[in-house]
């Protein structure tokens, strides 16, 4: 059974940059797409970028031009990089992926952007 497990999150200041990682382990047979979730205090989960495969991916309109979303197909890993951060970017983000036929879920990172 595959699991994902989230790194990377931490405390930074406005205008900074911080990097998410997600790597997915056990017993594999088949990834498909990967992307992050982030949910705020008080608010559903939603949507933040997707990547399948092949490389194509797909921004939430309020990160687009901020974050990047990549993988690496041979780690089994997907990643995040997010520059000038805003405090409305203040979240628990997850690692979200098709993995053995099933959409997964990772545990969750803290990302907490002060003003």
């Amino acid at each position: 059974q595959g699991q994902l497990v989230e790194s990377g999150g931490g405390l930074v200041q406005a205008g900074g940059s911080l990097r998410l990682s997600c790597a997915a382990s056990g017993s594999i047979w088949s990834i498909n797409v990967m992307g992050w979730y982030r949910q705020a205090p008080g608010k559903q989960r939603e949507f933040v970028a997707t990547i399948t495969n092949g490389g194509i991916t797909n921004y939430a309109d309020s990160v687009k031009g901020r974050f990047t979303i990549s993988r690496d197909n041979a780690k089994r890993s997907v990643y995040l990089q997010m520059n000038s951060l805003k405090p409305e970017d203040t979240a628990v983000y997850y690692c979200n992926a098709y993995v053995n036929a099933r959409f997964s879920w990772g545990q969750g990172t803290q990302v907490t952007v002060s003003s």
